[in-house]
């Protein structure tokens, strides 16, 4: 019986060479044409989260809400756009868009940098430099900080966190709060200095499916300080409950 042995045929692979590859001389090794495996943080995902598409109803008068965020990319860098807003009447009353790069630091964790616009019927235009983080906190809180630049030496922050308490698979119970502070009164906007505006509202939705989720819900928006008063002057209202119903989409 012959002994295993000898030398390898001519066209044996090389076991600690990459697949397509060939060996140049000890320990040195080249990819062929074409490589086929690629590492999970090389691929490129896409994904729209519709988070609120709501009619609101309050004080006798009914709105549109909307919130909603896109991201292209990878593991670590992506391109992100946040928009939200309010319509009523057939006019958009207030409208952010961001459009940001995100970047991983951490698990659960992204930096973003990038640009923020500001519009509204019958309000002048606001641009703002933004940089902010968003990611989760112990106990899976979904926090979402940034901070913004504009000109004329305007500055902003805003807050929100939201939680997700599982009734059962399907039936959710989510708790949000969200919190916007100015660092100079904008009376053509109709902010004032300070915390301006805030909202903690209470949504229940039921996930047909992940990416289809009715839900209803009731919401307190509260206007304070300098806001409220400018508020007041213009003959509106400084707070009002919403009483919400709309859907959560995912794609």
């Amino acid at each position: 019986m012959k002994m295993q042995g000898g030398s390898a045929p001519a066209d044996a692979r090389d076991p600690h060479a990459y697949s397509d590859g060939y060996q140049l001389g000890v320990g040195q090794y080249a990819l062929g044409s074409a490589r086929h495996l690629h590492m999970a943080d090389e691929h490129t995902f896409a994904a729209v989260l519709v988070d609120r598409l709501e009619w609101a109803h309050a004080n006798g008068a009914n709105a549109a809400n909307w919130e909603a965020q896109a991201w292209f990319g990878g593991t670590y860098n992506r391109l992100v756009i946040k928009t939200e807003g309010e319509a009523a009447g057939g006019k958009v009353h207030d409208a952010r868009t961001e459009l940001l790069w995100g970047h991983a630091i951490a698990p659960y964790w992204d930096t973003q940098l990038g640009w923020r616009n500001d519009v509204g019927s019958g309000r002048p235009a606001r641009n703002w430099l933004a940089f902010g983080v968003q990611g989760l906190v112990p106990y899976w809180f979904e926090v979402d900080a940034t901070a913004y630049v504009g000109d004329s030496g305007r500055t902003a922050l805003r807050l929100s966190a939201e939680y997700e308490l599982l009734i059962t698979q399907r039936l959710i119970l989510q708790p949000r709060i969200e919190a916007n502070l100015y660092g100079r009164n904008d009376p053509e906007t109709g902010t004032g200095s300070g915390l301006s505006s805030g909202a903690v509202g209470l949504r229940l939705r039921y996930e047909i499916n992940r990416q289809f989720a009715p839900y209803i819900g009731v919401e307190r928006y509260q206007t304070f300080g300098n806001t409220s008063d400018m508020v007041r002057a213009a003959g509106g209202r400084s707070g009002e409950t919403r009483f919400v119903a709309g859907v959560r989409l995912w794609f």
